[in-house]
């Protein structure tokens, strides 16, 4: 796909070709004139506000997604930017002009089939104070866009290298259950909207009928100071993977325990064996890097508690198998007493009123 994206009968300002070639009557040069010079100050502040928003969110490739208002079709013609691309003249005025014809204009930090480390928060009804309380928290955005009056998009970048999927929406929808978010606007690819063009929903237009500007009201470029704790919990509530099915027939995600008898009994060869099983199995080396081990021992926890091994079995084996065991724990028998009980199924809590501020971390 073409970057200067040439579609059939617009110039790259999205404006019909006239009649005379391009050439006007001497009668309206002057007109011609100051419609250039506004063009030119709108196309500069439309270049401003992407240099901004960009440099905020840092990436190599940018997906840019146009979507006309009326019709809710993708214009023809989607592809990946650099940001030198899309601060291009010629880019930015095909942007404005297919703005002008009704299309939102929407980008993502691209990172194939996983999410780039950037996690939108859509908040559609935001508080005054939002913004304030997810900088409090360590989750200030780096970049706050005001989509029209009293409606905000806060990009937060928890990692500095891609996301699976499932931990990414997990983010989301954290994020936005604090904080009073569109928890529609929660999955792991979910388009933001580019600054420095209109926003063309008929509800959004001011007074006067005319659409509000996509504005960046906030930057803070770099990772949110709590975005470790925010992946630690995301990744604590994502199951592990499906696996393939076995060779042998049986059902994938059944090994069967080994006869281990008394905990006091158990190896550390066991125990590694069996622990390394489920780390292979699961593919954690390459689905997480670095991987937490916590997190790890967790999902080992649950799925040998399954299995039918007692919780002191369980113990032992998260002691002498869970890798480079206790690391950093100050109390690593409390540790694993803790996850141990963490591991066991728990009856779904009451639902409750959620408040702006997010509860501090035990």
């Amino acid at each position: 796909m073409d970057t200067s994206a040439g579609f059939s009968g617009k110039d790259v300002n999205g404006l019909d070709a006239d009649s005379t070639g391009g050439r006007l009557p001497r009668s309206n040069i002057g007109v011609r004139a100051g419609r250039d010079r506004v063009l030119d100050r709108g196309l500069i502040l439309t270049a401003q506000a992407i240099r901004r928003q960009l440099a905020a969110m840092s990436h190599e490739r940018y997906l840019i997604r146009l979507i006309h208002h009326l019709t809710k079709r993708p214009f023809p013609g989607e592809r990946l930017w650099t940001a030198d691309q899309l601060l291009h003249p010629a880019t930015i005025r095909f942007l404005r002009g297919r703005n002008r014809e009704g299309c939102d204009i929407y980008v993502q930090p691209y990172a194939e089939d996983h999410n780039a480390g950037y996690i939108l928060v859509d908040l559609d009804r935001a508080e005054p104070t939002v913004i304030a309380a997810m900088c409090a928290h360590g989750h200030e955005p780096c970049v706050v866009l005001q989509t029209s009056p009293g409606h905000l998009q806060a990009w937060v970048q928890v990692s500095p290298t891609p996301l699976p999927p499932a931990v990414a929406t997990a983010v989301g929808k954290q994020l936005a259950l604090v904080y009073g978010g569109d928890r529609a606007s929660t999955d792991w690819r979910h388009l933001g909207r580019l600054a420095g063009f209109t926003n063309q929903k008929p509800q959004r237009r001011t007074r006067n009928g005319y659409a509000p500007w996509v504005k960046v009201v906030y930057t803070h470029p770099g990772l949110a100071r709590n975005a470790s704790d925010l992946l630690r919990s995301a990744v604590a509530q994502v199951p592990p993977p499906p696996l393939p099915p076995t060779h042998g027939g049986g059902h994938p995600n059944h090994v069967r325990p080994p006869q281990l008898g008394l905990p006091s009994a158990i190896t550390a060869a066991q125990a590694t064996t069996l622990y390394q099983t489920w780390v292979h199995r699961w593919q954690i080396a390459q689905r997480f890097v670095p991987p937490d081990w916590s997190i790890v021992d967790l999902w080992v926890a649950r799925v040998l508690l399954a299995q039918g091994m007692s919780p002191d079995q369980v113990h032992a084996i998260l002691r002498l198998g869970s890798p480079l065991f206790p690391r950093r724990h100050s109390h690593p028998e409390d540790y694993l007493r803790r996850t141990v009980a963490r591991a066991f199924p728990s009856p779904a809590p009451a639902p409750t009123c959620v408040r702006l501020m997010p509860k501090r971390p035990p």
